[in-house]
């Protein structure tokens, strides 16, 4: 039944905004419920990364059926929606990319946004918790933030695409990204070729 809920996903103020449109137009595509919360940096980061100017133009570039059928959002400053509570139901959360600011906040348990306290209350359930890091170099700080979310059991997926199926162009490294997320939330893909199977 887990799998008829919705994923939690967060885009945050991390560069990397086109691993995070591409996740949810995939998981869109993939018929998956999800609960969307862009950060006031994330959407920054969309306006500079991308074409898409706004949460509308995302919309548009998901499919404005499609994204009414399987998106519904939530304010980053609204500490008292849904995805806050354990009672809300809800199979795993992935946030993609994930800002070190984000990565601290969540491994101090701080809470402060509505992603950090989605992220708070995904660890607290036991549900699977996936952060797309995107950072480099990384500082001790970091790396230690990195280790205490692991310990509570998060998955720290640094945005590091592969290269042995010799990709030609950016989309093929960023769906090479997407596609070990989507694995980690359990949901079936065919974004990139696998180890061992011809591009």
């Amino acid at each position: 039944m887990s799998e008829m809920r919705p994923i939690v996903m967060a885009i945050t103020g991390a560069s990397g905004a086109p691993y995070g449109v591409r996740l949810l137009q995939a998981l869109v595509h993939a018929e998956r419920k999800v609960s969307l919360i862009v950060s006031g940096h994330g959407l920054r980061l969309i306006q500079t990364e991308t074409s898409l100017g706004s949460v509308d133009g995302l919309r548009a570039h998901v499919g404005g059926a499609a994204w009414d059928r399987w998106v519904t959002t939530y304010d980053d400053t609204d500490r008292g929606a849904g995805p806050a509570s354990g009672s809300h139901r809800a199979s795993a959360m992935v946030v993609c990319p994930c800002s070190m600011g984000t990565l601290a906040a969540i491994a101090a348990g701080t809470s402060r946004s509505l992603v950090e306290r989605a992220a708070d209350v995904t660890l607290k359930e036991r549900r699977p918790l996936v952060l797309v890091t995107r950072e480099t170099p990384l500082s001790s700080i970091h790396l230690e933030n990195m280790l205490r979310v692991t310990h509570a059991g998060a998955v720290v997926m640094p945005a590091s695409p592969g290269f042995y199926n010799k990709p030609t162009k950016i989309e093929e490294l960023v769906d090479f990204v997407v596609a070990r997320v989507m694995d980690h939330l359990g949901v079936e893909n065919g974004l990139a070729p696998r180890w061992g199977e011809t591009p």
